[in-house]
């Protein structure tokens, strides 16, 4: 990306206030997590081609046939996770680091996986200019999660599963929420799962349309 001049950053620092009010319009209203929204520079995330429409509520394209999710999803499924500023989250779907940044901004300590090790090693990088020390990245099968690390008060999955991998139940703790999109390859809907002792409740969120979850626990 070419350098941004001061007045290319205001005009951009104007259209991310824009997408926050237009968050909060659409039923947004966890104020800590429309702080976050508004913090995290979204041109950052996206191709220099599409820096003109970082702050449309909508999901674009980042390479490798994966997407850069829409504003609205990524802040509702950090809503629904209701992170504390101590907490441990595991993302599954690093793609291009942006649900991370936004993570990275709420929790203490961020957990992300993500199976290319060309957009993991890019989304390192760029979240390190950005200044987020609290990241850790791995390359490998999100749908196994990062057992050593578990369990987790939080989980956020950005790609499609047929259904809940149990290895990321496995790894939820007790009284954790797992955010996940379920259901075919091409629509699904978006589901908040809750682990309260031995049973587990769900709530969908909205229908949602991602990329599919590739893993030993997910899509071939």
């Amino acid at each position: 990306m070419g350098e941004l001049t001061p007045s290319d950053e205001a005009e951009l620092a104007r259209a991310r206030a824009g997408l926050v009010a237009e968050l909060r319009a659409l039923g947004i209203d966890d104020g800590r997590v429309l702080a976050a929204m508004g913090r995290v520079p979204r041109h950052r995330f996206v191709p220099p081609s599409l820096l003109g429409y970082a702050y449309e509520d909508r999901p674009l394209p980042i390479g490798f046939d994966q997407t850069i999710s829409q504003p609205y999803i990524v802040a509702l499924s950090t809503e629904a996770l209701d992170l504390a500023p101590t907490d441990r989250v595991l993302e599954v779907g690093t793609g291009s680091g942006y649900q991370t940044a936004i993570l990275a901004e709420l929790a203490g300590e961020v957990y992300t996986i993500e199976r290319l090790p060309e957009l993991a090693r890019a989304a390192q990088e760029r979240l390190t200019q950005l200044g987020y020390r609290n990241i850790r990245v791995r390359v490998g099968d999100g749908t196994k999660g990062w057992p050593e690390a578990a369990p987790f008060p939080a989980i956020v999955v950005t790609a499609a599963a047929p259904r809940a991998p149990q290895s990321l139940l496995n790894q939820l703790g007790d009284g954790g929420r797992l955010v996940i999109p379920i259901g075919g390859k091409t629509s699904q809907d978006l589901w908040l799962i809750e682990k309260r002792g031995e049973r587990l409740v769900h709530r969908c969120l909205c229908p949602c349309t991602f990329v599919p979850l590739i893993g030993e626990e997910g899509w071939t």
